[in-house]
C-alpha cells in the first residue's frame, strides 16, 4: 500500500498554533488506542496510512505508566505537555490533506446527550429506545438480493430472503411493537431523535441508575437531516441551521414533528453499556472511550483509526473562545462523515457539550500526522 499523493508534507513549524496546544491531552487519547490494538488492530484506510507503521509509536505510548487508569483527571507521569509534543514530533510527519476540491475541509461537532429515562413505559415516558431486532441482518454484496439498493448495509431476514428493513416512520408507527426491544423510555420524541443522531446517550433512570446506550445497528436507509429539510422548505435559513434552531422549530411546531422526522428514514438501534469513567464519552467505532475535545470522527474508508489529526479552524471559537487549533485522534466515524478533509469533533457529554456541538460547522485545515517511516518509503 502506497501513501496517497493527496498528502502534502509539512513541517511542525508550519502548523498554526502547534506550540501552544496541550499535546498531553492528545497523548492520553492516543494511548488508549495503543492498548486497544494489542487485541484488535485497526484496518488501514484507502489513502495508504498503513496501520503497521504505528507500531513504534504505539509501543512507546504503552510504555508510559499510569498510577491507576488513563482518564482526563489522572494523566500519565509525562512531566509536561512539551514532552508529549516531543513524542509526536519524534514519531510523525505532518501532512496537509485538502477537501476533494482542493480547498479547506469542514468540521462539525457531536456529543453525548444526558437525559432522564424510565425502565418502563409510563404516561410521561412513552418514547422507546430499541435494541437490535433479531431479524435485522448485515447485508453486503455476498448476500444482497438482485435489485436491492447497494447502499443498504442492513436488511430484514424473511423466509423469502432479505428485504429492506422497516424505516423510521414504520417503526414509530408500531412495526416492532410487542417484540420486547425497549431498553428505556424517554419523555420527548425530539430528544430521542437527537440521541439517534449522536449515536449514544447517558440515561439518568428514574430508578436511580445511571446507564449508557451506544450504537448497535441501524435500519440502513440514508440519513436525511431535519436541518436540510427545514432549510429546503424555507422554514429556517440555511445559514441559521443549528441543533438549537432545529429544536426551537420543533418546539414551536409540535404538530409537525412526525412529518419532518419521518422523512429521515434511517432508524438507530442501541445496546446498553456501563459508564466506567464519567470524564470520558462512550466507546465508539475505534473501540476506545471518546475523549472530549480530543477525539474526532473521520471517514474510516479513507483514514486509519488512531491517526492524529491537527485541526486548524480559526473561525471556530465555541470551545474556549479562542481559534480552534488542536491535535485530535481519529477514534470514530459516521455516515455523514465522508471525504478526506471532513471531521466531527467530540465535545463531551451533557447540555453544555451539546451547546457547543450544535453550532460547530466551520471550515478547517486538516493535517494528518503520518508515521515517519511512510514518508521515507514514499521517497524511495
Amino acid at each position: 500500500m502506497s501513501l496517497s499523493q493527496s498528502f502534502s508534507e509539512k513541517s511542525f513549524g508550519e502548523l498554526p498554533g502547534w506550540d501552544e496546544d496541550d499535546h498531553l491531552a492528545a497523548f492520553v487519547a492516543f494511548r488508549r488506542s495503543a492498548f486497544h490494538v494489542l487485541a484488535r488492530p485497526y484496518r488501514s484506510g484507502a489513502l495508504g496510512v498503513d496501520f503497521n507503521a504505528f507500531a513504534e509509536a504505539y509501543a512507546e505510548a504503552r510504555a508510559v505508566s499510569f498510577p491507576d487508569r488513563s482518564s482526563l483527571s489522572n494523566r500519565p507521569p509525562l512531566s509536561n505537555r512539551y514532552e508529549a509534543r516531543g513524542f509526536f514530533e519524534r514519531h510523525f510527519t505532518p501532512a496537509r490533506i485538502g477537501a476533494e476540491d482542493g480547498g479547506h475541509g469542514l468540521v462539525t461537532g457531536f456529543y453525548e446527550p444526558v437525559v432522564e429515562a424510565s425502565p418502563v413505559r409510563t404516561a410521561r415516558f412513552a418514547v422507546p429506545l430499541l435494541s437490535r431486532p433479531a431479524d435485522l441482518i448485515d447485508i453486503d454484496d455476498a448476500n444482497r438480493p438482485f435489485g436491492m439498493d447497494p447502499y443498504l448495509a442492513f436488511a430484514r431476514d424473511t423466509p423469502n430472503g432479505p428485504v429492506e428493513y422497516f424505516d423510521r416512520g414504520e417503526i414509530e408507527r408500531g412495526a416492532l411493537a410487542g417484540k420486547g426491544l425497549e431498553i428505556a423510555w424517554l419523555a420527548d420524541k425530539v430528544d430521542a431523535f437527537f440521541i439517534h443522531v449522536q449515536g449514544a446517550a447517558r440515561l439518568n433512570m428514574t430508578d436511580g441508575r445511571l446507564c449508557r446506550v451506544t450504537y448497535a445497528a441501524k435500519s440502513g436507509q440514508r440519513f436525511t437531516g431535519p436541518g436540510k429539510i427545514l432549510s429546503a422548505t424555507g422554514e429556517i435559513p440555511l445559514e441559521k441551521v443549528t441543533m438549537q434552531s432545529i429544536r426551537a422549530w420543533f418546539k414551536a411546531h409540535p404538530d409537525r414533528i412526525d412529518e419532518i422526522l419521518w422523512r429521515n428514514r434511517s432508524y438507530i438501534f442501541f445496546r446498553e453499556a456501563a459508564v466506567d469513567d464519567g470524564a470520558l464519552g462512550p466507546i465508539a467505532a475505534a473501540k476506545v472511550p471518546l475523549t472530549p475535545g480530543r477525539s474526532i470522527a473521520v471517514d474510516r474508508l479513507l483514514h486509519t483509526f488512531g491517526t492524529p489529526f491537527y485541526i486548524d479552524a480559526p473561525s471556530l471559537t465555541a470551545f474556549d473562545q479562542k481559534p480552534f487549533r488542536r491535535l485530535m485522534i481519529a477514534q470514530d466515524t459516521g455516515s455523514a462523515i465522508t471525504g478526506p478533509a471532513r471531521g466531527d469533533l467530540f465535545t463531551g457529554s451533557g447540555d453544555a457539550a451539546g451547546e457547543i456541538a450544535g453550532v460547530v460547522r466551520n471550515a478547517a485545515d486538516f493535517y494528518a500526522l503520518i508515521p515517519r517511516s511512510l514518508f521515507r518509503e514514499a521517497d524511495r
